[in-house]
């Protein structure tokens, strides 16, 4: 797990596993919370991440067998909430790789909202989740909102907004706010298939097909509706490379 010079122990960790990055919430015992100096450290990251060539996906996990995260730090709501942490959502949502985000534990608060900036979301059974937000009193940011409608739909997210009620793991996986729901055992066997799928992919295609589908989601017409990406695709020598063994094969 790298971690730069006079970084502390509990700050976020990378890993590079194969064609994954693998980024580690590391306060267990502290239900892996997120420190305003943490947001800082997972740009840095990601930064890194965009200069390699190997890699395939970004992965989001966190340590212990409880919890994934509990969210931005209660106390730091107060004092230090500005629009870091949600500009930082923005950008693991919009990030060109695909994400997955491994959920060792159950999940709570703005962690929710970073689950679901991943493009899926491997839960383990006896998880669950929480949004707190009214309870505190805090009136959610409008990106946070959005995530939640077009991932789970308005009534869903009425339900978890309106009334902080828990669900469990199968309501997560019902809901859709899982992609996929394991035994804790098998969440990384979980995770590798997906990136072993992922990578079978064109590279270039898979980038421009998220970035499509998240301009669909996010209602934004003019990139919706783009046909640049499709009609590069077509004049590709890959498309015909790619299409050429599958017809060899048959």
């Amino acid at each position: 797990m790298k971690k730069t010079d006079n970084m502390p122990d509990d700050f976020p960790g990378i890993a590079y596993v194969g064609a994954t990055a693998r980024i580690t919430l590391r306060r267990p015992r502290e239900h892996n919370r997120i420190d305003p100096g943490d947001i800082e450290v997972i740009r840095s990251y990601l930064a890194d991440i965009r200069q390699r060539s190997d890699i395939r996906a970004v992965v989001f996990s966190g340590l212990g067998e409880k919890t994934f995260s509990s969210g931005y730090t209660i106390q730091a709501i107060v004092e230090k909430l500005d629009r870091s942490f949600e500009d930082l959502l923005d950008t693991i949502e919009n990030f060109p790789l695909p994400t997955i985000c491994a959920l060792n534990g159950s999940v709570y608060g703005g962690a929710t909202d970073l689950a679901l900036c991943c493009d899926f979301r491997i839960g383990v059974r006896g998880s669950r989740m929480f949004m707190p937000a009214a309870k505190f009193g805090l009136h959610y940011y409008p990106g946070g909102l959005r995530r939640y409608v077009t991932q789970i739909g308005l009534a869903e997210t009425k339900r978890l907004f309106l009334t902080a009620r828990a669900i469990d793991d199968e309501a997560m996986l019902r809901i859709g706010f899982l992609t996929d729901l394991v035994d804790s055992g098998n969440l990384w066997k979980k995770v590798d298939e997906y990136v072993d799928e992922i990578a079978i992919c064109e590279p270039l295609t898979v980038i421009s097909l998220k970035r499509q589908l998240n301009a669909i989601a996010a209602a934004d017409a003019e990139a919706a509706a783009s046909r640049d990406d499709y009609e590069r695709s077509l004049r590709s020598d890959e498309l015909k490379r790619r299409i050429g063994a599958v017809a060899k094969r048959d």
